[in-house]
C-alpha cells in the first residue's frame, strides 16, 4: 500500500512540474531547457572579444615574444594567428582601441626553429601573410618573430624576439 501511495505522489509531482507555468507564461520545462542552453552557450571571458570562433585580447604591457606567448598560454591561448584580412583588421581594431594608436605588436608567427619556415604558435597553418616590402628579411640573422602594424602600411615585419612589445592573444571559444 505504501508503495502505491508513494508512486501516486511521484506521478502527481511529475505532472504538476510539467504543467507549471512561470509568471512570464513560459512553462517550467521550457525554462529548464532554456537554462541548459544558456549554460552550454559559449562566449569569451571578460576582457576578450569574440571574432569568428575565437576570443582575442590586446595586452599593452611590453614583453618579449616568448614572455608574451607564455602570458597567452597562462590564459588558455596563444599569441594570435592571423588567417585572413578580416582577422587582421579585427586585431588592428583591438590594438587601436587598447592604445589609441597602431603600435607595433606581437602576434604568434615565428621562424625561430628553421629559417624561412614560418609557423603560428597555436599550430594552425601559416597561409595568409601581409609582409611589408622586402620582408621577412632576417636582418643580421636574428629576426625570427612576427610584429604587425609596421611602417605606414601597417604590414608585417620580422624582428628580434627579445624586443619588448605589446601583444594580442587568441583562444578558441
Amino acid at each position: 500500500m505504501k508503495t502505491l501511495t508513494v508512486s501516486a505522489l511521484v506521478c502527481a509531482l511529475m505532472v504538476l512540474t510539467r504543467a507549471a507555468v512561470l509568471p512570464d507564461g513560459m512553462p517550467v520545462k521550457d525554462q529548464i531547457a532554456k537554462s541548459h542552453l544558456v549554460k552550454r552557450s559559449v562566449s569569451c571571458p571578460g576582457g576578450w572579444s569574440p571574432f569568428d570562433g575565437r576570443c582575442f585580447r590586446y595586452f599593452p604591457r611590453p614583453l618579449t615574444w616568448a614572455k608574451a606567448e607564455k602570458n597567452c598560454e597562462s590564459m588558455g591561448g596563444n599569441l594570435a594567428s592571423v588567417h585572413n584580412i578580416l582577422e587582421y583588421h579585427e586585431i588592428q581594431r583591438l590594438i587601436l582601441s587598447g592604445s589609441h594608436e597602431h603600435k607595433e605588436t606581437w602576434v604568434g608567427g615565428s621562424d625561430a626553429q628553421e629559417e624561412k619556415q614560418w609557423f603560428w604558435a597555436d599550430g594552425t597553418p601559416f597561409r595568409y601573410v601581409n609582409w611589408c616590402d622586402r620582408e621577412p628579411n632576417n636582418s643580421r640573422g636574428r629576426q625570427h618573430c612576427l610584429q604587425v602594424n609596421h611602417r605606414a602600411e601597417k604590414c608585417w615585419d620580422d624582428v628580434e624576439c627579445y624586443f619588448r612589445k605589446p601583444s594580442v592573444c587568441a583562444k578558441k571559444i
